[in-house]
């Protein structure tokens, strides 16, 4: 068996693996980049591989950066089956539509800028009528079923406990004599998640993928979260603000949702009473019809619900409904969330604040000091939510510097990922037969040597952290056997670094030009030349912006 690692390699987006074994190519998962400019610009580039050799793929869940360029390989010929559990299909159904749409819209927006320059238009991604015949290739399982791929590949899907129909995969591939074990975690789910049972165990592997997002952090525990959450939302509400929740669209929404409907069973002091009573006289929105799609799918697999929420459901409490709750579907009812003086709850995507409706209630919302933006997912590096959480002063939206001036609050344990301590109980799990071998993939670099370091130290298993298009083959020692030459950086994605770049030094110039300007020494003569090569810069950028 070999993997070759094609995204996701210390970052936390693209994941794409492909694997050969038992004469066969396939996929696991096949995602974008999503985050800084350059990145989201290898979405555009070729695939590693070759897509008409792909045999089968398979994918963990429906999230975009685990999904989304399903559309481009059917685009480019790919049309074998893509095995999923089924929830996650019915998913993909609704968000690779609305991901060719977001396509769509942006490159609208950038040939508009082209033709005024008189450039050829440019064609998107993919369109959402691709995305739509790219379902076509769907295979819904279900969870704890070992189903046949060929004679000799089989595989089964767990609950990952990271959303609805999330999966760790399990994958048995013979090879003469010899069978080989690889397990697939895609993104492994907190142990408390609102509504979801907890991740499955896997009690044997002879090598393992695993997911890294937090692997040097500990979230707060599930009490602490909920009283932190009503203790902003109530303080927010009484001095006549707004609460903005950023949140993925599926997923997050609805486990939100549910612990809105659940925190008035967490305490009984007086003081609590009082804040829940505020909570709930406020109008809670859920602004995107995504969210509102979602939902509905949500509701049609409650099966999958943990054992405490389909109790609650057994006794007519549904946990995606309560008083108070409000769905807008129209552009325009968004928008009148903004005019209105009601002091609310609005939970808009996307989580990371890069597209969607949420940065027009950012614009809004922002300037203004008795609002709060609460933050309950990660924040990738560079989108318009990581600054925001890493102390932003000002952000420009919808091409409008705006002030951030409210209130800035990010309750890490609404995350969906495991933390360091349940990415190690994961590990422990293995009691049968544990790993000969770890891959960390989906994190940052950082977080992925503490977590290396931490299963060595402990446990004893050998940790490996891929690079880009490392080839490993399987044995008992993996061993690096080829690398695909890393794609060079494109036209695109160097301009955009380039500018991130200038963007950092134009900081450090601003710092020590006030530095300067504040040396009580400084000399007329010397405050006019510093003045001046200001201004010549910006005179340079003027240029560059005109032509």
């Amino acid at each position: 068996m070999k993997i070759t690692f094609l995204g996701a390699t210390k970052t936390v987006t693209g994941s794409n693996f492909l694997v050969e074994a038992a004469g066969k190519k396939f996929l696991v998962d096949c995602g974008m980049y999503q985050g800084s400019a350059e990145e989201e610009y290898e979405n555009e580039a070729p695939f590693g591989f070759n897509v008409q050799e792909i045999d089968f793929m398979l994918l963990t869940h429906a999230h975009i950066d685990h999904s989304g360029r399903i559309p481009k390989l059917y685009n480019e010929g790919y049309r074998h089956p893509i095995f999923a559990h089924k929830a996650t299909c019915d998913l993909c159904s609704l968000m690779l539509p609305d991901s060719g749409h977001i396509q769509e819209m942006e490159i609208e927006w950038r040939n508009k800028k082209r033709a005024r320059k008189g450039e050829k238009p440019l064609p998107p991604l993919y369109t959402a009528e691709d995305a739509a015949h790219s379902l076509e290739l769907f295979v819904p399982l279900a969870y704890d079923e070992i189903v046949e791929i060929t004679p000799e590949i089989h595989i089964r899907l767990n609950d990952a406990g990271h959303m609805l129909g999330s999966s760790i995969i399990e994958i048995w591939a013979k090879e003469g004599e010899k069978e080989t074990k690889a397990v697939f975690t895609g993104d492994l789910g907190n142990n408390d998640i609102p509504l979801l049972s907890s991740p499955t165990m896997i009690d044997s592997a002879d090598f393992l993928v695993m997911e890294s997002t937090y692997g040097s952090r500990l979230h707060m525990r599930n009490d602490e979260k909920a009283e932190l959450f009503l203790k902003t939302v109530s303080e927010t509400i009484e001095r006549g603000g707004n609460v903005v929740i950023p949140s993925f669209a599926v997923g997050r929404t609805q486990e939100i949702l549910y612990e809105l409907n659940k925190i008035k069973e967490t305490k009984d002091d007086e003081e609590f009473k009082k804040r829940y009573r505020t909570l709930m006289r406020s109008p809670v929105y859920v602004d995107s019809p995504l969210a509102i799609s979602a939902t509905e799918v949500f509701r049609d697999n409650m099966e999958l619900f943990d054992d405490e929420t389909k109790h609650a459901i057994s006794q007519g409490d549904n946990p995606l409904e309560f008083p108070g709750l409000q769905f807008t579907m129209t552009a325009d009812e968004s928008k009148e969330l903004n005019e209105s003086l009601l002091p609310s709850i609005i939970i808009s995507a996307s989580g990371m604040c890069e597209v969607g409706r949420i940065k027009h209630h950012l614009k809004h919302n922002l300037w203004d000091s008795k609002n709060t933006i609460l933050f309950v997912g990660y924040q990738a590096p560079g989108t318009l939510g990581y600054n925001i959480v890493n102390g932003a002063k000002r952000v420009k939206i919808f091409g409008e510097e705006i002030a951030v001036n409210a209130q800035i609050e990010y309750i890490e344990g609404y995350s969906g990922h495991a933390d360091q301590e349940w990415l190690m109980n994961f590990v422990y799990s293995f009691r049968t037969q544990k790993p000969k071998h770890i891959f960390l993939v989906h994190g940052e670099e950082d977080s992925q040597e503490v977590l290396k370091q931490k299963i060595e130290e402990e446990i004893g298993i050998p940790v490996s952290i891929p690079e880009y298009g490392e080839v490993y083959e399987l044995d008992d020692v993996p061993t690096i056997v080829d690398k695909i030459k890393v794609r060079p950086i494109s036209p695109r994605s160097e301009v955009m670094i380039l500018i991130n770049k200038l963007q950092e030094e134009m900081q450090d110039m601003k710092e020590a030009v006030k530095e300067d300007l504040n040396n009580k020494e400084l000399r007329d003569e010397d405050i006019f030349r510093i003045k001046e090569k200001v201004k010549e810069l910006e005179n340079q950028i003027l240029r560059i912006i005109e032509g």
